[in-house]
């Protein structure tokens, strides 16, 4: 066997992916905490907390979606699985879901309660969908994730 000769540029791309990543998810699942506690307090603090959570998010998902719409859909070097294309569009379309959510929250802050509340868990719920194929793709084919 010949080891696998990888250039510069793809492992720049999938240290920025493996880097970034991650970091949507955790802003989108605060927000959420942060929209459940202004749902249940009232304090317009959480519902602020939230929108810029969510504007975080959008942002650090940039990165990571561009690396991985060129791995996906353009470069034909690795070895597509059908998961990677689902765990694209999941990932899309909890993207779009998020910048309706963050217009959402630039209501006043009664306004966006139930609204917000709902976005929150359906984008939440999208990427923990895409995250959990993601690593029982990798479990099957026996490569190690995280350490």
């Amino acid at each position: 066997m010949h080891p696998r000769v990888v250039s510069q540029r793809n492992v720049v791309a999938a240290t920025l992916y493996g880097l970034l990543n991650p970091i949507p998810f955790g802003c989108f699942v605060a927000a959420l905490i942060f929209d459940a506690t202004y749902a249940h307090t009232g304090v317009t603090l959480w519902i602020k907390g939230a929108a810029w959570l969510i504007l975080f998010g959008l942002l650090f998902a940039i990165v990571p979606r561009l690396v991985n719409l060129v791995q996906v859909w353009i470069t034909s070097r690795h070895a597509l699985w059908r998961g990677a294309r689902i765990d694209f569009w999941l990932n899309l379309v909890a993207i779009v879901v998020a910048i309706v959510n963050a217009f959402v929250h630039t209501r006043d802050a009664y306004a966006a309660v139930p609204a917000g509340v709902w976005l929150s868990v359906v984008t939440v719920l999208l990427l923990a969908v895409a995250h959990v194929l993601v690593a029982v793709y990798a479990n099957h084919r026996g490569v190690i994730v995280h350490d």
